[in-house]
């Protein structure tokens, strides 16, 4: 699966939202009392409430608030080992 695809399954609405919980992930991770395991948790929850305040509640908002978070998580892992690849060969 590629970028394009995924993006077509998310709302363009909710962008603004994978770039929040982007944020949110990056924060918790830097919070000591914060343990590494809750934070997919905590960035997909704050994905699918502020998904439902933007689109309402019903089935597509849980699962594009799922796809939000999901994606926010994915994309900094993809940098995060990306990044670690870089430097494991130098």
């Amino acid at each position: 699966m590629d970028w394009d695809t995924i993006f077509e399954l998310i709302d363009a609405r909710l962008l603004v939202v994978v770039a929040l919980c982007w944020v949110i992930g990056y924060a918790l991770k830097q919070t000591p009392r914060v343990p590494d395991w809750t934070i997919v948790y905590i960035v997909t929850l704050v994905a699918v409430l502020i998904t439902i305040w933007i689109l309402g509640f019903g089935p597509e908002a849980l699962i594009q608030g799922v796809l939000a978070g999901a994606f926010a998580v994915y994309g900094n892992q993809l940098i995060k080992q990306a990044a670690k690849k870089t430097q494991d060969h130098n």
